[in-house]
């Protein structure tokens, strides 16, 4: 991992471990950044497409033969969903290849007491009750936490999901129901899984609105980059004292 020279700001990571001083560190690898705004490209995509599927848009003017709204709407949905998956499988091997700080999301130490306290400390800062932020190299405790819970659970909950769907329309003897088709199993009724999906995608809708107001919120108050660390890699400690 590449880390600047210049020692000036206390930080640690996630799990509290191993204080160190200096500016700036090296944190985002490039895949992982790629993969962070084209997955969050990929996923306002499948918003604004899902949502028109679930409620069409008014009928348009003229005979049916001359448009193909609904056509163009739900390709450009299952295209995003099929980045979305690649993207997903590529960030998957990049955990196992990269840095430690590509590996937070698909995990949290929930064994360890010292986690937990520093999770809480962030409750309480973002609830304003304390004045002081802790710094941190990669996602602070709550970021980990709810990076698992409502980022990489919920993506591959949809993916199952929507390949699934994509099935009835490929049918049996295509490689998405052979691989997703058990879903089926689970909801027998369709609808029932367009249901999960639907209100699965009211989940990232959440959590983008609140991951963006977190974001600024940090970049502003926190005195650390946030925003800036997902395009240039560099996670910047802006105060010259320790907290």
């Amino acid at each position: 991992m590449t880390e600047s020279v210049t020692e000036k700001v206390a930080a640690s990571d996630s799990h509290g471990e191993a204080a160190v001083s200096r500016q700036s560190v090296y944190v985002y690898e490039v895949p992982v950044r790629i993969w962070h705004w084209v997955n969050a490209l990929a996923i306002v995509i499948l918003m604004v497409t899902g949502y028109f599927i679930g409620s069409p848009p008014p009928t348009l003017s003229g005979e049916a033969s001359n448009h193909f709204l609904m056509g163009y709407i739900r390709f450009t949905h299952f295209a995003a969903g099929q980045i979305l998956a690649v993207g997903f499988l590529m960030r998957v091997y990049w955990a196992f290849v990269g840095n430690p700080h590509s590996r937070q999301i698909f995990y949290f130490p929930f064994w360890s007491g010292r986690f937990w306290k520093e999770w809480l400390h962030e409750i309480w800062w973002y609830s304003f009750m304390v004045k002081h932020p802790k710094k941190y190299i990669g996602h602070n405790p709550l970021a980990q936490f709810s990076m698992f819970f409502a980022v990489v659970l919920p993506t591959i909950f949809m993916i199952t999901t929507g390949f699934a769907l994509y099935a009835e329309g490929a049918g049996i003897d295509s490689w998405q129901y052979k691989l997703f088709g058990w879903v089926f199993s689970i909801w027998p009724n369709s609808q029932s899984v367009h249901t999960w999906h639907h209100l699965g995608m009211w989940v990232l809708v959440i959590f983008m609105i609140v991951h963006i107001y977190v974001a600024v919120r940090e970049d502003i108050m926190s005195r650390q980059s946030i925003i800036s660390s997902m395009i240039s890699g560099e996670r910047l400690f802006k105060d010259e004292e320790a907290d």
